[in-house]
């Protein structure tokens, strides 16, 4: 398999489009008008009830800006969430590179937009088995599939995406926006993605451990019909 080794990067890249689905949506009300008063034209894509918070949100402003990530991608969500953004379309927008023709090409060819930015936090995975009564089955209802996939692609693609985990870091986040006219830096970037990857490590980690603790003998009562 022949890597593909970058060479020219951009320091600064302009926000055009964010990518929100988020389990913890505190700070929203703070980073949307954010965004979009710094970048007027941005485009955000988003999902399930993220989308219904940022449209709340945003209001009346949100038309023109807000998209779903179904009507993005021309996929509907399946039911009950199971599958939002487990998308070619998602995935060429994170991992293209700036100046990658055929990156580029690619993105021409199925209409697809770069994403600047990712704003991904996880399914409470910890907090659901955390508490009393949890069963193996809630565990492993609350194991996040698209969430750290995303979260990988874009801190991996550092050089041009912000991969954001943390609503702590919203407001810092605006700052930089504010300070270089929409862009982010690669510094700021690069850090993020320490913080994305660390966030997904720990994620894994727990659920392995989970899973470990665990016989089949606590799994068995959550399926009373075996076939």
């Amino acid at each position: 398999m022949g890597i593909n080794f970058v060479e020219k990067i951009d320091n600064f890249i302009k926000v055009k489009t964010a990518l929100i689905s988020v389990s913890d949506k505190s700070g929203l009300e703070t980073l949307i008008p954010g965004l979009v008063k710094i970048n007027p034209g941005i485009t955000i894509l988003s999902t399930g009830g993220t989308y219904g918070r940022i449209k709340e949100i945003l209001g009346n402003k949100g038309k023109g800006i807000l998209t779903r990530v179904s009507d993005y991608t021309g996929q509907p969500e399946t039911s009950g969430g199971l599958v939002k953004t487990l998308d070619f379309k998602i995935y060429l927008g994170l991992l293209t590179e700036t100046y990658n023709e055929s990156h580029q090409n690619d993105l021409t060819r199925t209409s697809g937009r770069p994403i600047d930015m990712v704003v991904v936090n996880l399914y409470p995975f910890q907090e659901t088995v955390q508490k009393e009564g949890a069963t193996a089955e809630m565990a492993r209802g609350n194991i996040d599939i698209g969430g750290p996939c995303m979260i990988r692609a874009s801190a991996k693609n550092f050089l041009r995406v912000a991969s954001v985990v943390d609503p702590r870091d919203y407001e810092s986040i605006l700052k930089e926006l504010t300070t270089n006219k929409g862009m982010t830096r690669l510094e700021t970037r690069f850090r993020l993605a320490q913080k994305a990857f660390a966030h997904t490590a720990v994620y894994d980690r727990a659920i392995a451990d989970y899973l470990m603790e665990k016989s089949m003998d606590d799994v068995l009562p959550c399926y009373p019909e075996i076939m």
